[in-house]
């Protein structure tokens, strides 16, 4: 079983964990994906995320800031919570983590804190 798709199921197991997907935002490619959120195309919704990440990072660098700064960004919807992790490891450089999440049955601190230590399995 591939690393990939070991985090993958190990973030399904978060606190209302709808979807997870590890995107390359260099190459705008979805590697894998987990999981069905009613009324969202996951791997679209994911490779969206690259423009989000790109932009941030845009933006970071304008300030002076280093990328290695950025932790996550999140995306607050009316039921969901969408949350951006770039992975920080140089072997990971241009990965992302994309967590789709019910926004009434997740702690997002508690979250934040495992994916820190799902990023790392790879």
């Amino acid at each position: 079983m591939s690393a990939i798709t070991i985090v993958m199921r190990r973030a399904m197991r978060l606190d209302g964990a709808l979807g997870v997907a590890v995107v390359d935002y260099v190459s705008r490619m979805t590697l894998g994906a987990l999981g069905e959120p009613v009324g969202l195309d996951l791997a679209k919704a994911a490779s969206g995320g690259t423009d989000v990440v790109r932009a941030e990072l845009s933006a970071m660098d304008l300030v002076g800031c280093a990328p290695a700064r950025l932790e996550d960004i999140l995306i607050t919807l009316d039921t969901e919570y969408h949350l951006i992790r770039p992975l920080t490891r140089r072997t990971h450089e241009g990965l992302f983590l994309y967590v789709v999440l019910d926004r009434n049955r997740t702690d997002l601190a508690g979250v934040r804190k495992e994916l820190r230590q799902i990023e790392r399995i790879l």
